[in-house]
């Protein structure tokens, strides 16, 4: 385990990319668990089109653990769906 991963102020990013020319399809899907000021934890999902503002949600989450958990679902389905993680 992570010696950090209890670190209330550390921040998680990921940052997942889905592109096909083809299709001209070029998005992005952003997750990061993030502190709040009652001392949950956010999950915070941004995603839209490459180049826009796109859209947020935000899904709190007791623990660190459960968050983590949240937070591995919506990765193991984004990459089902086709999404990358960014270089």
């Amino acid at each position: 385990m992570d010696p950090d991963a209890d670190n209330p102020t550390l921040l998680q990013v990921l940052v997942l990319e889905r592109v096909d020319r083809a299709k001209n399809m070029a998005r992005f899907y952003v997750m990061s668990i993030e502190p709040t000021l009652f001392q949950d934890l956010a999950l915070v999902r941004r995603w839209g089109r490459i180049g826009t503002v796109g859209r947020e949600r935000i899904d709190l989450h007791p623990s660190r653990p459960v968050a983590q958990i949240e937070l591995k679902k919506w990765l193991d389905r984004k990459k089902r769906r086709g999404y990358h993680l960014r270089d």
